[in-house]
């Protein structure tokens, strides 16, 4: 049994059953939690901010398209005509 970090209501949970990293979520307010340990299990609540910021790292990591690049893209390719 562990109680949800928001709502501090019991939620039932077996702990053999359970695996570190798995997803729960509190029957009273539908906070997600996270398994973060087991024997005892121990959940930390998953906040709405947490995929955001992982949004944040994607575009920081160049998997989208900006206008910038396709400006570069143009004038190499204006270049390979010469």
């Amino acid at each position: 049994m562990v109680r949800c970090p928001k709502c501090a209501s019991e939620v039932d949970v077996d702990e053999d059953e359970v695996e570190e990293g798995e997803i729960l979520a509190c029957p009273e307010c539908e906070t997600e939690m996270e398994v973060v340990q087991i024997h005892p299990v121990k959940v930390n609540a998953i906040s709405e901010d947490d995929d955001d910021d992982e949004e944040d790292e994607e575009s920081e990591d160049g998997d989208e398209f900006d206008e910038d690049d396709e400006e570069d893209d143009e004038e190499e390719e204006d270049k390979e005509d010469l």
